[in-house]
């Protein structure tokens, strides 16, 4: 066995698409496309629309009970996910998901492949959905033309977190959320722009004068911009200084 056929099976994920053309999209560029490249992850994607029965290639039709819009047909999305046979719970890109975060991040980026299912139109048959207990995941309040922009955001996101992608695999730790805190502010040359100064604490060459600022400003930007996130942090450290001794 060569050291090629010995080596893990690169983490993996598979879309289901009614436009296949969108990817590799910009996981093609960048660190994403490097480690595509570099056989790091590797990236399926399934056209839906190849699994209609008929000689239209229908994947929707009119919604039960009336109203606007199409919805993507149950038959169909079902064999489509059935010729994938998902090894874990297919993730379904809708508004009404549960909100994505970098915990889930690590989590699916830990797992060896991932398996996304594109919506289009008003959305897919329910029964589908339920069928195999797929998983609804959101990116935010808002509304796109269709779950391929989020996967790839999904994605670019879990590859980054890869063995082997980051250059600096320790500037993982320092980013927003990795800590609970939105990440602090950057500076670089020049010194002086505008007429605006790089903070001093950042030029005295003291690391734990750095640190320290910099953790002030994490806190500073996150108690200011996402109240949210600053609730949970400060319960969390209220709660980690509690169970100390």
């Amino acid at each position: 066995m060569s050291a090629a056929d010995a080596r893990q099976p690169a983490w993996t994920a598979r879309v289901l698409t009614l436009f296949p053309a969108m990817f590799p999209g910009p996981l093609a560029h960048s660190l994403a496309g490097k480690a595509l490249d570099g056989g790091l992850w590797a990236l399926e994607t399934v056209d839906i629309r190849a699994f209609a029965r008929d000689k239209h290639a229908t994947v929707d039709d009119s919604p039960f009970g009336g109203g606007p819009g199409m919805v993507m047909r149950a038959d169909v999305v079902d064999a489509a996910l059935a010729a994938v046979k998902p090894a874990g719970r297919p993730i379904y890109l809708t508004p009404r998901g549960r909100l994505l975060d970098q915990p889930r991040i690590r989590a699916l980026a830990a797992e060896p492949s991932v398996t996304l299912l594109c919506g289009r139109f008003e959305g897919i048959d329910e029964r589908v959905l339920d069928a195999w207990n797929v998983e609804e995941i959101s990116l935010g309040d808002f509304v796109l033309s269709g779950g391929e922009p989020a996967a790839i955001a999904l994605i670019d996101a879990c590859v980054r977190l890869l063995p082997g992608v980051i250059g600096a695999p320790e500037s993982l730790a320092e980013e927003s959320f990795e800590r609970g805190l939105l990440e602090y502010p950057h500076y670089t040359r020049p010194e002086l722009w505008q007429g605006r100064r790089v903070p001093e604490a950042l030029l005295s060459g003291h690391h734990e004068r750095i640190r320290t600022w910099r953790r002030d400003a994490a806190e500073k930007v996150t108690r200011e911009r996402r109240p949210d996130l600053w609730a949970r942090y400060v319960e969390r450290r209220e709660a980690q200084q509690g169970t100390r001794p």
